[in-house]
């Protein structure tokens, strides 16, 4: 299908514009918090909760939960497991990285299992892993939620913007200056594993994670300030998105391949650049 015939169609032009608006909001939030969460080291809790996610929309089915309702009931598992990733993380015998990989692997497998039980086909499993190839499938609530989501994360951003740059890159010194640091790893936990859960229907369960990565590691490929970081990494999620998702709905692919397509290779640019740029800096200083 043409951008002319999808847009000659009144019905087509409002769902593509709401896929559009939710997908541009989500992709926004992901790269804002993904900034946090790189600098803290903390990447593979978005993909720790991508997979709970997963699991939370297979036990939501095994409820016999409604599919309307199914982001609002994965919403509090993934807010749980966010909250036991971090509480794991500060345990002496268990690191960050490997308190993510017991969630995220122990998730895939119980989701697995009950989808099996449950006797639900494949393209169900595929559609959960890796986003819905239907556009069809974004709501109107789905659109509410993402404008609710967004004006709350750039509102947390623009109120506490010192603090979150304080505890991003040396969590230590914030505590020791008086910053909650515990209050503000839980609502950066909160706040990412809602991003998922919204994000999921479009994105898929494995596709989601990256929108909180690429963005973040593109930035700071390029960016040495803070706020150079943050703006690069949501202008590079903004625009990966749009040319994924205008990619995916021309060739009716899954958005979430697409767009993580285009950021992959937005990445491998930003990464040769920065490559590049230190050989003829170091060359230059030598000479």
């Amino acid at each position: 299908m043409t951008l002319s015939e999808i847009f000659a169609s009144d019905f087509l032009r409002e769902i593509i514009l709401r896929a559009t608006v939710v997908g541009i909001l989500i992709s926004v939030c992901s790269a804002l918090l993904g900034v946090c969460l790189v600098m803290r080291r903390y990447s593979m809790i978005g993909d720790g909760l991508s997979h709970v996610g997963y699991f939370a929309l297979a036990l939501g089915t095994l409820a016999g939960v409604s599919s309307e309702f199914s982001m609002e009931a994965a919403v509090p598992v993934v807010i749980v497991a966010a909250i036991l990733i971090l509480k794991m993380d500060s345990s002496p015998k268990i690191s960050g990285d490997a308190a993510c990989a017991i969630v995220s692997t122990g998730s895939v497998a119980l989701g697995t299992i009950i989808f099996s039980i449950i006797g639900s086909s494949s393209s169900d499993i595929c559609a959960s892993l890796f986003g819905s190839s239907s556009v069809l499938t974004v709501t109107s609530k789905d659109m509410l939620l993402s404008v609710l989501l967004s004006a709350t994360v750039i509102l947390w951003f623009v109120l506490f913007s010192r603090q979150i740059f304080a505890l991003s890159f040396d969590s230590q010194f914030a505590a020791s200056a008086g910053c909650k640091t515990g209050a503000f790893g839980t609502t950066l936990a909160i706040l990412t594993a809602v991003t998922i859960v919204i994000g999921m229907k479009m994105m898929g369960a494995i596709m989601i994670s990256a929108l909180i990565v690429f963005p973040a590691m593109c930035a700071v490929q390029v960016c040495r300030s803070f706020k150079g970081v943050v703006i690069c990494a949501a202008a590079v999620s903004l625009v990966t998105f749009i040319a994924g998702f205008s990619v995916a709905c021309l060739m009716s692919l899954q958005t979430g391949a697409a767009v993580v397509a285009c950021q992959l290779a937005v990445f491998i640019i930003f990464a040769v650049y920065a490559s590049l740029k230190r050989y003829f800096t170091n060359k230059k200083a030598k000479s």
